[in-house]
């Protein structure tokens, strides 16, 4: 059999300097973008980016014609956000402010750490200006998780100042903007007491479907959960205890 021989490891901290260097520098660049509202131009390397990233290997999947290739226009995408994202796939880490630049190009390692911290760090982060900037996709795993440390109370607190921020910007009702988050929330977690509050809430600014706080109010009558729905009735981990949660059907995992 045959000996496989010794592997030798290089120090990493030089190997990422070294290739941070790279990212939006003109030398050896082979690919152009014009990134943003401001349509600053960012200067990348094709086969890198192809490699780390199945986004651009789409986008890239074509070799370029002859002559100075075309830009590659993303007019939507921050260039901030655009920048770290070509930090993250050129050293395999990146200083984040915006979490959302994980969900744009589908960087699955790169939303699981940022979910992460979240989940650890989850009253911190919900007090912060980023948060009440993340995008609906992005928000949705955050709302989804069973291991976010907050209460649900605060939770729906955070959600509708999220929503009244996205509103503004958008000109759209609080309502229309919340839709694509609001029923990832366990109202079915909150007491009796607590729910009437958010009911009389909610008849004066709109946030939450009336029939999904019916079935909240249907938990507390049937002194279960809906089993068949699962997560609405589930504990988060920093879910306070309240008296009827020993009815419910899930526990918390």
């Amino acid at each position: 059999m045959e000996n496989p021989g010794l592997v030798a490891h290089g120090e990493a901290a030089p190997f990422s300097t070294a290739l941070r260097s790279l990212v939006n520098n003109r030398l050896y660049s082979d690919v152009r973008f014009v990134v943003g509202q401001e349509r600053q131009e960012v200067f990348a390397h094709r086969c890198l980016l192809a490699c780390r990233c199945n986004f651009f290997q789409r986008l890239l999947g074509q070799e370029p014609g002859p002559g100075v290739p075309s830009p590659v226009v993303l007019s939507t995408v921050p260039a901030e956000a655009f920048l770290a994202v070509l930090e993250f796939l050129y050293t395999n880490s990146v200083k984040l402010y915006r979490h959302s630049v994980a969900v744009t190009f589908g960087l699955g390692p790169l939303q699981e750490r940022c979910i992460a911290f979240i989940e650890a760090h989850s009253q911190e982060v919900l007090r912060t200006r980023g948060f009440l900037e993340l995008s609906a996709p992005a928000l949705l795993p955050l709302l989804r998780s069973d291991k976010l440390c907050v209460d649900e109370a605060e939770l729906v607190l955070a959600a509708r100042s999220w929503a009244r921020v996205g509103a503004a910007v958008l000109e759209r009702p609080v309502a229309e903007v919340a839709a694509p988050v609001v029923r990832e929330l366990r109202l079915a977690l909150l007491a009796p007491a607590e729910l009437s509050a958010l009911e009389e809430q909610n008849r004066r600014e709109p946030l939450i479907p009336v029939e999904q706080i019916v079935e909240a109010w249907k938990c507390h009558a049937l002194r279960r959960g809906n089993a068949a729905r699962g997560a609405p009735c589930r504990r988060r981990r920093g879910t306070l205890p309240r008296e009827h949660h020993r009815f419910l059907d899930l526990p918390f995992k």
